[in-house]
């Protein structure tokens, strides 16, 4: 692969968590140890009286819907809602113990496993229809993923866009070597589209109207991609889901998170005033455009669609030299599987 060293991207993106766990073979061994014997104990029926989880919500979207959808009170304490959500922060945020439930893509519990951190996927929200475009910096000429040959792309080993990437120079035929990867992080892409480190970045659908608004006139354009990330999911490390009462709660939280996002789907009016425009300071006609491409919700009852494309997407990993070949299975808590599905109606099951 030109332009890059595979080891620049394990110091680039791993950052913090590489220094805490330090990569040997010493800390992936000890982390491997701690979650071994993963608890296979049958979930409690009520949550214990004085359990409490530190739970993640980024733009603090989770308690707006909640409120929004009038879902009540959670059957135990919320200790921290934690801002965090890319897959980075919230892998070295849970090595903190200051983070005990997320909500991410796919990729993040894959890179998670391949650091030595052991943490397992709890619920599963499947998306059927692509959350990110590829956007071009100003004054570009590529117009096509063929067009990317010989490009400078950005590229998040530990996101959902780094997949979306790799799925898409796939599809298109192009190897890894015909392209430039740039490490980076997903919050730096609009910074390396703007000066112009990069040629080409994914950005989230809700991310390029605002982009596209500031530099369209100066030539940039965004690229659409039939490339799904497929997995939306709630994942945990597994210390936490080993302590019955914390697991408990976290099969509590489960419902709550899967009724939001079908009121959220379900109530898209008041979704873009309420968050789009009062908090991400969009104008209506851009949360309207947001919302358009929003995926319909759909908790499947078994996971067996998910465990494949997880394990695809690690395939696809371990092809480019990112990560070491393993088997998914391992990051699925099988426990927890058709919780979601049953708190929903059964059109948002399939």
């Amino acid at each position: 692969m030109s332009g890059v060293d595979r080891r620049l991207f394990l110091t680039s993106l791993l950052g913090a968590a590489a220094g805490v766990a330090g990569l040997s073979g010493c800390a992936q061994d000890s982390a491997a140890a701690a979650g071994k014997g993963a608890s296979t104990a049958p979930l409690a029926d009520k949550v214990p009286a004085g359990t409490s989880l530190k739970i993640a919500s980024y733009q603090n979207v989770q308690q707006l819907q909640f409120k929004l959808a009038k879902l009540g009170e959670l059957p135990f304490k919320v200790s921290s809602w934690v801002n965090t959500g890319a897959g980075p922060d919230v892998i070295n945020a849970f090595r903190a113990k200051s983070l005990e439930v997320a909500n991410n893509a796919g990729i993040p519990p894959i890179q998670a496993h391949y650091q030595g951190f052991d943490a397992k996927i709890v619920a599963i929200n499947v998306t059927r229809k692509p959350n990110y475009l590829f956007a071009t910096k100003p004054g570009s000429d590529i117009r096509s993923v063929a067009g990317f040959k010989g490009k400078k792309l950005a590229f998040s080993q530990g996101q959902a866009q780094g997949v979306v990437l790799l799925r898409a120079l796939k599809k298109a035929g192009l190897k890894y070597d015909d392209v430039k990867l740039v490490p980076l992080t997903s919050n730096q892409f609009l910074t390396a589209l703007q000066s112009g480190q990069v040629d080409v970045a994914p950005l989230a659908n809700s991310q390029a109207p605002g982009y596209l608004q500031q530099y369209k006139s100066k030539g940039a354009r965004t690229i659409p991609t039939d490339v799904v990330d497929l997995l939306n999911l709630l994942w945990a490390p597994t210390s936490v889901l080993n302590d019955s009462a914390k697991a408990a709660a976290v099969a509590a939280y489960i419902p709550y998170w899967a009724k939001g996002q079908v009121w959220t789907y379900e109530n898209p009016d008041v979704w873009n005033e309420e968050f789009y425009v009062k908090t991400q300071n969009l104008s209506l006609a851009q949360a309207r455009g947001i919302t358009a491409l929003a995926n319909k919700p759909l908790f499947p009852p078994s996971w067996d669609e998910a465990v494949k494309w997880e394990q695809e997407t690690a395939d696809l990993l371990a092809e480019g030299g990112f990560v070491k070949k393993f088997d998914v299975s391992s990051l699925f808590d099988h426990r927890f599987e058709g919780i979601a599905a049953k708190s929903v109606a059964a059109e948002y099951r399939r």
